[in-house]
């Protein structure tokens, strides 16, 4: 007779998970915890983006020596070269129309008209200023057309060089003098700024052309030589010290 075998327990319908496999449950991202996760990241990521662009623009704004302000100049790393017609048309168009520092002056200026109450014919409010504006325009364009027209003839050299000395009055020295000469076509040698006053003086000879009359012709361009002299000098200043200043607003180099 066989001997009876004992019979295997029967299975679980459902069996129980392993401890693996209940870990590996436990593991199994959570599609609202995922989508937390990225939204925070990407806010982040948007956050530094933002701050970076804005720690950019504050570096432009402040950066004198980008040009957008003082014009194009040269700087005292770089030596100076003859320019060409194409290059000198560049300059014109950027110390006469395309930086923001041409009508920060011009703007200025109208400010100190505004204050001085000149012309007198013109009124006190904002018509008065825009008047005022638009006639610095007018002959701050004419004097620098008819510079930028001599500069070429001569082949005088119509941008500020900075100084390749060190010490705060030889600078400043460097950028007063330099208003009243220039270089010549061999970029060495210094000849009086005959464009550059002869222009201003032909500026304020074609304003009386729209200013309150009567006005004396010769006087206006007087007065706008002048205004060179003071204004000119003062620009060459900032652009001397562009570096200087930057540095004391924590821009980089």
């Amino acid at each position: 007779m066989a001997q009876d075998r004992p019979s295997a327990p029967p299975l679980p319908d459902n069996p129980s998970p392993t401890p693996q496999q209940t870990e590996k449950k436990d593991d199994s991202p959570n599609p609202a915890q995922v989508a937390a996760q990225k939204t925070k990241e990407a806010t982040e990521y948007a956050a530094q983006a933002t701050k970076k662009l804005g720690e950019a623009t504050l570096v432009r704004v402040r950066d004198w020596e980008s040009g957008w302000l003082t014009g194009p100049y040269v700087g005292r790393s770089r030596g100076l070269q003859p320019l060409s017609a194409e290059q000198r048309r560049e300059i014109y168009l950027q110390q006469t129309l395309a930086t923001p520092g041409a009508y920060f002056k011009r703007m200025f200026a109208a400010g100190i008209d505004q204050a001085r109450g000149v012309p007198s014919q013109w009124d006190d409010g904002w018509g008065g200023y825009a008047e005022r504006f638009a006639s610095r325009e007018g002959q701050f364009i004419s004097a620098n057309t008819l510079a930028a027209w001599g500069n070429g003839k001569l082949k005088y050299e119509p941008r500020y060089d900075q100084c390749q000395c060190s010490g705060f009055w030889p600078r400043a020295r460097h950028a007063i003098v330099r208003n009243f000469v220039t270089y010549n076509e061999s970029e060495r040698e210094l000849r009086p700024q005959l464009a550059l006053y002869g222009g201003s003086f032909g500026g304020g000879l074609i304003s009386t052309a729209w200013k309150p009359h009567p006005r004396n012709a010769f006087a206006e361009g007087g007065r706008a030589m002048l205004g060179q002299a003071g204004y000119g000098a003062l620009l060459n200043f900032f652009t001397e010290f562009a570096g200087d200043i930057n540095r004391k607003l924590g821009a980089k180099r």
